[in-house]
């Protein structure tokens, strides 16, 4: 998969990223009532982009949307969820694969220059993609392509709101955009639990990990260990990138990394260079996801407004 989804690739992707951000940015700022920044761009511009990378059309993006978010919220624990989302969980998974049964067709008969196509043609010694992992693969680049991206944005922006000093730095030092983004993985990274089975037997702060069991691991905790820092609860868009777990790490490094780092950059960009204000007008919601965690709805304005709630 790595072959297709190669740096190059992702480089070419600077100019449409800005455009599809700058269109999204301007119909926001435009709005004479505070807006849900989540809807308004978070959330549409790494769809857009993921969707444009894959080849998915126009069409079809507002159900890739309902799709994720009905099996990122499948990747909780399984106490954690009722009968009705767990339902939802196996429809949507039904829909997607069968929605992308019928693309991969397409894209066999009518190839493109778009990953999906790519993925279709990859052959190493004559072994192929099966159908059955092309859909898997799909569904992961498409649920993590946008869903941990958005939640990213998002709180990063929210981030920036309630720290107007951070805010400020970045307007005077737009430069920082790039180590802005590291410190916001490391300070609320959208991807708070994984798990791993350990290999061999080991010892993780004096706690015995045997051979052969599951660990849960907190990444959000990580990123704010004492070791890893100093004042880890502190946010600060000048700090000296950290090793932070947010991408994962060694054989597990997420492979859309550098198309994360440059959605979120190009949007802080955009924030200080066409923007004087902004101000959070209500209350943020979360969405109820504890492993993939990100908001639901940030109400904000680009106007200086004494009565936000910051």
């Amino acid at each position: 998969m790595s072959r297709a989804f190669t740096s190059s690739r992702i480089g070419a992707l600077g100019p449409r990223i800005e455009e599809v951000a700058s269109e999204l940015f301007e119909r926001a700022r435009a709005s004479t009532q505070p807006v849900d920044f989540v809807a308004a761009l978070a959330s549409p511009l790494p769809v857009t982009v993921i969707s444009e990378l894959l080849g998915v059309p126009t069409a079809n993006r507002a159900a890739l949307v309902a799709w994720s978010d009905a099996m990122a919220r499948g990747l909780e624990p399984p106490f954690l969820l009722s009968a009705e989302v767990q339902e939802r969980l196996e429809m949507a998974r039904e829909e997607f694969a069968s929605f992308l049964r019928d693309l991969i067709a397409h894209r066999r008969r009518s190839p493109g220059d778009d990953l999906l196509s790519a993925l279709v043609g990859i052959s190493d010694g004559g072994d192929v993609l099966t159908e059955e992992e092309l859909i898997a693969t799909c569904i992961l680049i498409l649920v993590a392509g946008h869903e941990t991206t958005t939640s990213l944005i998002s709180a990063a922006v929210l981030g920036l709101a309630r720290h107007p000093e951070q805010l400020a730095r970045l307007h005077a030092e737009p430069e920082l955009a790039a180590n802005a983004v590291e410190e916001f993985l490391r300070y609320d990274p959208p991807v708070q639990v994984t798990v791993r089975f350990a290999l061999v037997e080991a010892s993780v702060g004096g706690l015995p990990v045997p051979a052969g069991s599951l660990a849960v691991l907190l990444i959000g905790a990580a990123n704010r260990d004492p070791a890893l820092c100093t004042e880890p609860d502190r946010l600060d868009i000048g700090r000296p990138p950290s090793h932070h777990l947010a991408f994962g790490q060694g054989i597990h490094f997420c492979l859309g990394a550098p198309l994360a780092r440059l959605e979120t950059q190009t949007v802080l960009r955009l924030l200080v260079g066409r923007s004087d204000g902004l101000h959070v007008t209500g209350e943020p919601s979360w969405k109820e996801n504890t492993v993939l965690r990100g908001l639901h709805k940030l109400p904000i304005s680009f106007s200086p407004d004494d009565t936000s709630t910051g």
